[in-house]
């Protein structure tokens, strides 16, 4: 039987490349968003990869609209398997000149859109006792970063909402089990319609990866849900330990370079933002997967591979160290017998 996977944000960037993984295995894939440019040609990527596809507009900030295509896509392909939150909106800017509509529209769609997902998610999963929700989050979620925020704030919030989650499906020992994937900085079309009060043009803090590598993290994330969260990236990696051992440094260190490793030497963007609005609803306004960052992207991550064949990396160490064992103890033999 294939799987049913629901992915909200499915129109771009990394929920668009996670769609068309599933695509690729013959799942039944939900695409979940507010711009039908988008969504549409999601689909035919979807179906061409041999998988099939169900486009539903929805505005994740609104519970109504997700339920309604949480029913949708049950009716459509039966059983939810996976729910991928992935939809998100944000704002580019130092605090003060974001308004308090900006702010409250930002954190609904980012924070509370997870939320209604994963209650809707939940109303079907629950009563089966099977069924997976991954959250995609990000190093900002574990380590804030200036100008960022409404976004910084969001992803936070995901990551306690999830945590008190998952303690509450361990104590009624269910059957479901939810999942964060922690992303890096990807090259993502979000950088060209964002709301930006920025001199300057957005830009993902290098080191940048492709949407496929974060994809690839999201689909083993669900594969392997009971983990606590991935993180993808050796970046994310290494943001969350620095975090840990010298947040006072980071402090101070952001403070002096987060402004200007945050934005491009070109103009800021000049076309519609897509915080109130999809700025791909009209025919012909498809964004695809990647941003305008191809040549500074890395289109893999060692780090994530190794996270994804941790068996793999125990065998390969385990015989490093036989053979390094074997080697000292053929040297001291050696040795001995001179």
């Amino acid at each position: 039987m294939a799987q049913t996977v629901v992915i909200t944000g499915a129109s771009a960037g990394i929920g668009r490349a996670t769609a068309r993984l599933y695509g690729g295995r013959g799942a039944d894939v939900v695409l979940v968003a507010r711009g039908r440019a988008g969504l549409d040609a999601a689909a035919k990527e979807v179906e061409s990869l041999g998988g099939r596809a169900l486009v539903h507009e929805a505005d994740v900030a609104d519970p109504d609209q997700v339920e309604a295509a949480a029913a949708a896509a049950e009716e459509h392909f039966g059983p939810v398997d996976v729910w991928i939150n992935c939809a998100f909106s944000t704002v580019f800017a130092p605090f003060e000149e974001i308004s308090h509509e900006e702010y409250r529209r930002a954190t609904e769609v980012t924070y509370l859109g997870f939320v209604n997902g994963t209650r809707s998610a939940l109303l079907r999963m629950l009563p089966r006792d099977r069924g997976t929700i991954v959250q995609v989050g990000s190093a900002l979620g574990e380590r804030s970063v200036p100008l960022q925020s409404v976004y910084c704030g969001a992803k936070h919030a995901i990551n306690g909402f999830t945590s008190s989650l998952r303690t509450e499906l361990l104590h009624r020992g269910s059957g479901v089990h939810v999942t964060v994937a922690q992303m890096p900085a990807v090259n993502t079309p979000q950088f060209s319609w964002v709301t930006s009060r920025l001199s300057r043009h957005p830009q993902p803090v290098p080191p940048i990866y492709q949407p496929e590598v974060a994809a690839r993290g999201v689909v083993h994330a669900a594969d392997h849900p009971r983990r606590k969260q991935y993180y993808i990236g050796a970046t994310t990696v290494a943001t969350v330990w620095a975090n840990r051992f010298f947040p006072a440094l980071l402090d101070r260190y952001l403070a002096r370079t987060g402004y200007g490793s945050q934005q491009t030497d070109q103009r800021p963007p000049t076309g519609d933002s897509n915080l109130f609005e999809p700025v791909d609803a009209a025919a012909g306004t498809d964004h695809g997967a990647h941003g305008m960052f191809d040549d500074a992207s890395h289109g893999s991550s060692l780090e994530a591979v190794l996270a994804r064949h941790p068996a793999a990396v125990a065998s390969a160490v385990a015989s490093a160290v036989g053979v390094g064992v074997a080697a000292t103890a053929r040297a001291a033999l050696s040795r001995r017998g001179r």
